[in-house]
């Protein structure tokens, strides 16, 4: 009877843990970090530092001509809703390209270095699996910081510049809901974009125990695409290169809009992201530890 029992133990089939809980697990682990904290609470904090620079800056330009408020300050002056946009534009040059690097460097190749991946690849879990919740868990904290952004760039707008709508870059006033229609497209467009980044960032942490490496590959990635994308003779590269679209992404203060580029720009960010998790998820099959 007791081998029988054994026997049943051995031949039954592993309880898999369900994928939400594994998310739920791996989300936990990457927000109970101090340095994620730290860089999502700084990267927070960006469109309050540009918001005091802008009041400051529009202040000044108004108290030297004391019958008229003139330059930035005209500009600025009852258009809050633009600072989001602006904050987040201005992060997409460096900051939150570094983000996703970062978090897709801890991903695989931070877990390689510190000798946890191995365990995770011996464990009863799908390879598959594995990768996708490290995917998810890098996707969720960078459109956690990038929402963030928006928000605190949304409150720090409206209490230092005012406004009840968002001024267009065509002269139009959008309405109030309108407004922020275009700060929820721009979130929308910049998290696709570093998640294509962050994919591509995937693939080389899937090939290396250096979290150093990764990062160093995927802001390389973006240096030389500028580079390519700035030599005229080369322009039959641009709708191969990562950065392309990434310009077109302030066009969102246009009115009417115009969605040819912006979806370009997220046709080719998909492209990428479907490479980078392909090439990740190849190299995991084949990983030992």
């Amino acid at each position: 009877m007791t081998a029988m029992t054994v026997g049943a133990e051995v031949g039954a089939p592993v309880r898999r843990a369900p994928l939400l809980r594994l998310f739920r697990s791996e989300l936990r682990m990457i927000l109970r970090r101090p340095r994620n904290i730290i860089g999502i609470g700084l990267l927070g904090l960006v469109p309050v530092v540009a918001g005091i620079g802008i009041s400051i800056a529009a202040s000044g330009s108004s108290s030297s001509d004391g019958d008229s408020v003139d330059g930035l300050a005209a500009l600025v002056d009852g258009n809050g809703m633009l600072l989001p946009i602006f904050a987040l534009v201005l992060a997409l040059n460096m900051l939150l390209p570094l983000t996703g690097a970062m978090l897709a460097a801890d991903a695989l190749a931070g877990e390689s270095a510190h000798g946890t991946l191995r365990g995770l690849l011996l464990a009863p879990v799908g390879r598959g699996r594995l990768l996708a919740v490290k995917a998810m868990g890098v996707a969720t904290v960078v459109l956690l910081s990038i929402v963030l952004m928006a928000v605190t760039g949304l409150v720090t707008g409206l209490l230092l510049l005012g406004g009840d709508g968002m001024l267009s870059s065509s002269g139009t006033q959008l309405p109030f809901v309108d407004g922020l229609g275009r700060i929820g497209l721009t979130i929308v467009l910049l998290t696709v974009q570093i998640w294509a980044l962050a994919a591509v960032a995937l693939a080389v942490s899937a090939y290396t125990e250096h979290p150093l490496i990764v990062i160093v590959c995927s802001l390389g990635l973006l240096i030389v695409s500028g580079v390519l994308s700035a030599i005229p003779a080369l322009d039959w590269l641009d709708p191969v290169l990562i950065i392309s679209s990434w310009e077109s992404i302030g066009e969102v203060v246009r009115d009417p809009l115009d969605w040819a580029p912006l979806g370009e720009g997220v046709l080719r960010a998909v492209c990428y992201m479907v490479i980078g998790i392909s090439i990740a998820y190849g190299r995991m099959l084949s990983r030992d530890g």
